[in-house]
This record gives C-alpha cells, structure tokens and sequence, in this order.
C-alpha cells in the first residue's frame, strides 16, 4: 500500500462530527460505569466495553435519526 494512504473505510462524511462523536462516546462510557482515562486512549480498555460503547452509540444515532424522520 502507498505511503499516506489509509486502509481503514471508517471515515467521516462530515469531518466536524468528529467532535460530536467523540462527545458521544465519552457520554455512553460514563453512563455506562466505564472509566475513560483522561488522555482519551481506549487502546487500554477491554474489547468487551469498547463494543459495549460501540452499540450503544450505533442504537442512539439509529434513535436519533428515527426521530428525525418522524418529524418530517
């Protein structure tokens, strides 16, 4: 693979809802009793939380969406 480019297809249609997400991220840990160390680092946290995280999040912007569309 050539230098630069990544091979992850995760990438953010709109790159400003990094921070929203990450926002998001550290709200569903802390709800649920998930310590995130201060740096941010999830490389350290068991794989079991992370999907935890991970579907918690999927279920809230399914939610979110589902809303929005029932508004419209």
């Amino acid at each position: 693979m050539a230098q630069g480019q990544e091979r992850s297809s995760n990438w953010l249609v709109v790159p400003q809802a990094g921070q929203a997400l990450d926002q998001l991220k550290f709200e569903i840990a802390n709800e649920l009793g998930i310590q995130v160390p201060q740096d941010g680092y999830m490389g350290n946290i068991a794989s079991r939380d992370n999907g935890a995280i991970g579907g918690h999040i999927t279920r809230r912007l399914v939610q979110m969406a589902e809303q929005q569309l029932a508004g419209q």
